[in-house]
């Protein structure tokens, strides 16, 4: 019984014999680099990786929208309960994302 790695290869030797693997974008060319993948940690640059081709954000960059979000609310808010009300969320939002940024930076995961 063949393994992985042998049936993956055989795959591979098949679509380039039948054509297919010339048709996929980027063929015979070096890989594009990745922006941010050197600054990224090695232990979650494939993770993000994966989520990048699903067209998944990671979740910081969803936090980072609604801390945008709540900042144009603070701006635009006229009530001075209410403002000060989104700036208490506003301020816990952005130390959310800097206790969950410095865990990355510090462990490379979550």
């Amino acid at each position: 019984m063949p393994t992985l790695d042998e049936q993956i290869a055989r795959h591979l030797q098949q679509a380039l014999e039948s054509g297919e693997l010339q048709k996929a974008r980027g063929f015979g060319k070096p890989l594009e680099e990745t922006p941010g993948w050197s600054e990224t940690p090695e232990a979650l640059r494939m993770p993000f990786k994966i989520l990048k081709d699903a067209g998944i954000a990671p979740p910081e960059v969803a936090l980072f929208h609604e801390r945008a979000d709540l900042r144009q609310l603070v701006e635009g808010c006229t009530d001075p309960q209410e403002k000060e009300r989104l700036r208490s969320a506003l301020y816990q939002l952005e130390q959310a994302i800097a206790l969950r940024l410095e865990s990355l930076r510090a462990n490379a995961k979550l």
